[in-house]
């Protein structure tokens, strides 16, 4: 079976969904296993997504594609020779 990808939305509603079960007493391991993910990837997802609101997230998703695609321009440009 192949790997679900989650959007920045759905990551960030499944984080907030771990902190109501871990509130509600639920060990991490069980908030996870209740919504579906392992623990590493709760651990990635808080360091990654930890304060952020999903417009924030929005957000700097797109300034890391505009990031990629300046970068991608700059590095064809300087393949060419005067």
């Amino acid at each position: 079976m192949g790997r679900q990808r989650f959007t920045p939305e759905q990551i960030i509603a499944k984080l907030r969904e771990v902190e109501v079960l871990v509130g509600r007493g639920a060990t991490a391991v069980e908030a996870c296993r209740q919504i579906g993910i392992v623990e590493q990837t709760l651990y990635r997802w808080r360091k990654e997504y930890g304060g952020l609101k999903v417009d924030q997230v929005r957000r700097m998703k797109d300034l890391v594609a505009d990031l990629a695609l300046d970068k991608a321009i700059l590095q064809e440009a300087s393949k060419l020779t005067f």
